[in-house]
């Protein structure tokens, strides 16, 4: 019996980009298209398939303890961008100012899709969902360089709404406007 339920809703790749230097810069570099590997994206400096943990797992490891790479991926959805925008007084937000790896157009409330959820490509390649992506503030210099002020809201204004993070489970070639298919577990919601 399948784990994953296939589900109708399908979405499609709006927007491609890598970050080619973290300790540089968090902006990402747009492309039309990448190839999906066990270590993430080529070029990709959030890649690889293991990483040093950080604060986002300083409860259960030391800083700098070498884990599993399950953020190779930042993943944001068209619709809470454009939220993220609005609220940030922008007509529109650039992908690459938060470093984003992919924008999905189509899939309703995408920042809290259920972990384990795999999102699937056209040519079968695939990612599965770690976790919600939380805010942070190094977004705000990039955006202030182009919207003096409108940066400083982005942390507040992107709560609930940055997308999440993943790594990629099948390898494969990925295009501006391919459809992305939606799986999630087929499990209840956690009731402690």
């Amino acid at each position: 019996m399948p784990a994953l339920a296939l589900t109708d809703i399908i979405g499609a790749v709006v927007w491609i980009g890598y970050v080619p230097d973290r300790s540089a810069a968090l902006t990402s570099v747009s492309v039309e298209k990448t190839q999906l590997t066990f270590a993430g994206m080529p070029e990709e400096a959030h890649g690889g398939e293991t990483r040093p943990s950080c604060t986002r797992v300083r409860s259960q490891y030391p800083p700098g303890t070498e884990i599993r790479n399950v953020r190779q991926l930042s993943v944001v959805s068209a619709e809470e961008l454009a939220e993220i925008a609005a609220d940030c007084g922008l007509q529109t937000l650039n992908p690459a100012h938060i470093g984003a790896s992919l924008v999905i157009k189509g899939i309703a409330d995408f920042t809290h899709l259920p972990p384990s959820s795999r999102l699937q490509f056209s040519d079968g390649s695939s990612i599965v969902v770690d976790m919600a992506n939380r805010p942070c503030h190094l977004p705000a210099k990039p955006i202030n360089a182009d919207h003096p002020g409108a940066g400083d809201k982005f942390k507040l204004a992107a709560k609930d709404r940055r997308g999440v993070t993943a790594w990629v489970e099948r390898e494969g070639m990925i295009r501006l406007g391919d459809a992305v298919r939606l799986h999630v577990p087929d499990q209840r919601a956690w009731r402690p």
